[in-house]
């Protein structure tokens, strides 16, 4: 596989990009010019280059259109419930549990890391962050430690195991060669290594930032935790109905086979539909009306938050080859499977293996293929590496696979890339960049912890 200067110019510019988040430095104007940079590569000339930052815009906004949807009516939903108080209502039963940060933070963990394996993060946060963040503010917990929480045990620990839906293990597995079984089975020690690493340094670092105060304000107060019901029987059933309605979607899921966008779409449409009949319940002939009110701040909120993340999605999106095409065209070299994976095979293929490298390597080539913010993208490549290394050194090659899996998942999946946290984000109305910022430190202990305990057991 021949590498390109745009490969180069992508990895250097990522770098760039990095060096900018951790001087806690906006990264839009360095994600635009590594776009045009490529562009002028790739394209040939300015006019084409400057056409390659607006179709990037476009290629991100295609990728991210549905988050961007479901975050928009669930917030919509969310205004009229709280208008009303049954936001509170809802809390209530979770409130008498939790009645300190701790527990607001492990509980709100554990609730996250169980709906995640049943219908996938995206979904759940949207959910469960409407519901619980009242709670969490309540009982002292800051809004950015509900968002770590969030993130770790929803878009960390659930989505990288992936116990129930198995999307994650199937594609590492099919490409690593191994029964899918395997993958679960045998990254169990692997899993776990990870789980309770990150959980505990989050914690521990979530308890010094409370003592010493330095704690990341959120940007956007979105939920009221006051005792306000002012519509007190509508409040009531709606406190009983919504619920009940999003476990018939739980339940649909399972009879279904619903994943993914499908079960995104039948949250968002559920909810969608308890906006209306709520707003014809209480509005009556101004319902029309009032519905475009909601409607309007759920979507304004939704651009609010998004609208920054297009430029910096656009840019790491180019690490597959299918965004890659759409922008620049037919530049990459036939065969090439996307910047990311082709920089990681080149990785792969230029060191001596043994146990001890084959471990890092795997690590690394899931992180650097995590980078696009998908964390999926990267498995093939990660499953088809732990078959080669696996076979050349006679090592597990199941537990290889999982091994890529977590490191592409927590890297892409919403823990760390700014532009895959936005779920958690826009629920809780703290930048993408200072959550993902806040989660660094904890994924990178992880990582280096699980991949020295890989070595030992492969």
């Amino acid at each position: 596989m021949s590498i390109t200067a745009a490969h180069w110019i992508y990895c250097i510019m990522v770098l760039v990009i990095l060096g900018f988040m951790l001087a806690r430095k906006e990264t839009i104007i360095p994600c635009i010019v590594g776009v045009f940079l490529i562009g002028l590569v790739a394209k040939g000339s300015i006019s084409g280059a400057a056409r390659a930052i607006f179709d990037s815009f476009i290629v991100a906004g295609i990728e991210l259109i549905s988050v961007i949807m479901i975050i928009s009516v669930i917030v919509a939903m969310a205004k009229l419930l709280e208008e009303i108080g049954a936001n509170y209502l809802m809390a209530a039963p979770i409130a008498k549990i939790i009645k300190t940060p701790d527990a607001a933070f492990f509980t709100i963990g554990i609730v996250m890391l169980l709906a995640s394996w049943f219908f996938w993060p995206s979904p759940a946060t949207a959910l469960i962050g409407a519901v619980l963040l009242p709670v969490a503010i309540r009982v002292g917990l800051p809004v950015i430690g509900f968002a770590v929480a969030m993130n770790i045990f929803g878009h960390g620990i659930g989505l990288s195991t992936d116990f129930i839906i198995q999307g994650a293990p199937t594609i590492t597995a099919t490409s690593g060669g191994v029964p899918v079984v395997d993958v679960m089975y045998e990254g169990i020690p692997l899993y776990v290594v990870m789980a309770v690493v990150t959980v505990s340094t989050s914690y521990i670092i979530l308890k010094k930032d409370i003592k010493t105060g330095n704690i990341v304000k959120p940007q956007v107060e979105m939920y009221s935790v006051e005792n306000t019901i002012k519509h007190p029987k509508i409040a009531k059933w709606a406190a009983i109905l919504v619920p009940i309605l999003f476990l018939l979607d739980i339940a649909a899921m399972f009879a279904f086979d619903l994943v993914g966008g499908d079960a995104t779409a039948l949250v968002g449409g559920t909810a969608v539909i308890v906006l209306c009949v709520l707003c014809v319940s209480l509005y009556k002939k101004e319902a029309l009306e009032k519905i475009a009110e909601y409607i309007k701040k759920g979507f304004a909120f939704g651009m609010e938050i998004f609208g920054p993340i297009l430029p910096i999605a656009g840019f790491f999106y180019l690490g597959e080859v299918g965004p890659f095409t759409t922008v620049f065209g037919d530049f990459l070299p036939e065969g090439s499977m996307g910047i990311l994976s082709d920089m990681g095979l080149l990785l792969a293929s230029s060191v001596a293996l043994s146990k001890p490298i084959a471990a890092i390597l795997e690590t690394a080539v899931g992180a650097i293929t995590g980078l696009d913010g998908s964390g999926f993208s990267g498995m093939n490549l990660a499953g088809s590496i732990a078959k080669v290394f696996g076979t050349a050194i006679n090592v597990n090659i199941a537990r290889l696979c999982a091994l890529g899996q977590i490191a592409a998942i927590w890297t892409g999946g919403g823990t760390i890339i700014p532009w895959a946290v936005i779920p958690v984000a826009a629920i809780t109305g703290i930048k993408p960049a200072d959550i993902a910022r806040k989660n660094l430190l904890p994924v990178i202990i992880g990582f280096v912890v699980t991949t020295i305990v890989a070595i030992f057991i492969l």
